[in-house]
């Protein structure tokens, strides 16, 4: 089965900017948590906690779409450290602002500035592997290796940031973090052999070949929901946790929950699949929300465990057919800004599904609130329902 993988990273350049952007992505697993270990740990409120992290969320969510137009159109090496280095500066104030006590908005301003300046690094290590690849099987292979390695970032990363602001101190996890994030982004961007052309986004005149956002915004709806899905199912466990008594085994639950997309990742990228990545999106999507069903009446831990484990072998796939049509059907010199609207779409949805499964959580318990996640998993199955592919306009 790994001979699949094998062939991808042997290209000339492949396995160093593909362990380059596992680095750089860890940001995006660490930092909203390590805002709320910082902020609960200086202020004794979960509630500011929640809203500074909120804050750096949403700038993230609100300007990954603009990053992915200047990456298309600057090209990524002049784009992604510029960015990097406003990420790692607002953090750095940010983590001041709350140590030194500095008036709240503050702390608030510098926690907006680091995630609107977060860079899409996952969208440019797909694109930068669209560029490289020719063959289709391999592309779906490569896309697949980037979904393992997403899950590897959502496992090591809050596991790796509660450590240390747990253990050594609170700013310890938000500066692993932002050292991660700049040391991987500029060795990512500093290997220009394997980088898409700059310029691509606009033809010899200078207009840039449309969106097709009849198959854009369908797929954005789709990962809007799963978003929801997500958010709602993290909290939601976290709850069912300590509802059990054992609330350190939240972290271990959807730990398991990442290694089940880890384990259907690893096998959709090995596997030459007659069917098109549509197919695999509606039948991903809606095994996504079976798999919510049952936790509504699960009352065990051990069991919990390998519901979400089955649950898990959903994700990796419908994601990775999700991304797989957007790069075929949107132009080359916008597939970044594409890639980055399937990520606004997922980052989005997180909130609101972890703030009404909160709400149901705290009237109703945990039981209950497993469905919001089963109510987002059946608007994103019946989302991916309209998802129609587009055909390939590569230049």
């Amino acid at each position: 089965m790994l001979d699949s993988y094998r062939r991808v990273l042997a290209r000339p350049g492949a396995l160093a900017f593909s362990s380059a952007a596992l680095v750089a992505r860890l940001p995006i697993s660490m930092v909203g948590l390590g805002i709320v270990l910082l902020v609960e740990g200086r202020t004794g409120s979960y509630g500011l906690a929640g809203t500074v992290s909120a804050a750096f969320v949403l700038s993230e969510a609100a300007f990954a779409v603009l990053h992915g137009r200047w990456v298309d159109h600057f090209g990524q090496a002049r784009v992604l450290p510029a960015a990097i280095s406003v990420f790692g500066a607002g953090l750095a104030l940010m983590m001041l602002a709350v140590e030194q006590d500095w008036p709240r908005v503050w702390t608030y301003l510098f926690a907006a500035v680091s995630g609107a300046a977060l860079p899409q690094v996952g969208a440019s290590v797909r694109t930068r592997w669209s560029y490289l690849l020719d063959d289709a099987g391999e592309k779906q292979t490569a896309f697949a290796l980037e979904a393992v390695l997403d899950e590897v970032v959502f496992v090591v990363g809050p596991v790796l940031v509660t450590l240390l602001a747990t253990s050594w101190h609170p700013v310890a996890g938000l500066t692993s973090a932002l050292v991660a994030g700049v040391v991987g982004t500029f060795a990512f961007a500093a290997q220009r052999s394997t980088e898409p052309p700059a310029g691509r986004s606009s033809g010899p005149v200078g207009v840039r070949p449309a969106m097709p956002w009849r198959l854009v915004l369908p797929l954005a709806l789709v990962c809007l929901t799963l978003g929801a899905l997500f958010g709602a199912a993290e909290v939601t466990t976290v709850a069912f946790a300590e509802e059990q008594g054992e609330r350190w085994v939240a972290g271990w639950l959807l730990a398991v929950w990442s290694l089940g997309s880890l384990v259907a990742g690893l096998v959709t990228g090995a596997v030459a699949w007659r069917s098109g990545p549509e197919v695999r999106l509606r039948w991903g999507s809606a095994a996504m929300a079976l798999a919510m069903a049952p936790l509504m009446l699960v009352q065990s831990i051990p069991v919990m465990a390998v519901v979400l484990l089955v649950g898990g072998l959903a994700i990796a796939p419908t994601m990775i057919g999700a991304m797989t049509m957007v790069e075929q059907g949107v132009p080359s010199g916008r597939l970044t800004e594409g890639m980055a609207i399937l990520h606004t779409g997922i980052v989005a949805g997180v909130a609101p599904g972890a703030s009404i499964a909160g709400f149901v959580v705290d009237h109703s318990g945990a039981s209950a609130a497993y469905g919001v996640a089963l109510a987002g998993g059946v608007l994103g199955a019946l989302a991916a329902q309209t998802a129609r592919p587009s055909s390939s306009v590569r230049a």
